[in-house]
């Protein structure tokens, strides 16, 4: 008995407003930097590749879009582009503490109780 493995991929949507830029964007080599809060969840479709998932979600009621990701079990995105599917990487944004704005300490540093 042969089993086959079928990919999962998870789909994220880009929100409306920023797949108006992003269509108009100059196309770039190399890997995309995208931002989740453009990104909606688009659900799971099971395909041997991206171009596999593509290819069976324009048949559906739901086909992906230039600027819409693809995401496998090992978390690596590929982009919908108008030539075909690209690397991508979230950008995330950097988490700040609030320490970085207090003033150094000063003073000689308070030793450990033994």
């Amino acid at each position: 008995m042969l089993c086959f493995y079928v990919p999962v991929f998870k789909i994220h949507r880009m929100k409306e407003q920023p797949r108006q830029s992003f269509r108009w964007a100059a196309h770039t080599a190399g890997a995309a930097s995208v931002k989740p809060k453009d990104y909606e969840p688009g659900g799971e479709i099971e395909a041997s590749s991206p171009y596999g998932a593509w290819t069976i979600a324009q048949s559906s009621e739901t086909p992906l879009w230039v600027g819409d990701l693809l995401e496998d079990a090992a978390g690596n995105l590929r982009i919908c582009k108008y030539v075909g599917f690209e690397e991508a990487r979230w950008v995330l944004p950097e988490v700040r503490s609030g320490i970085e704005n207090l003033p150094p300490a000063a003073g000689a540093p308070v030793p450990l109780p033994a």
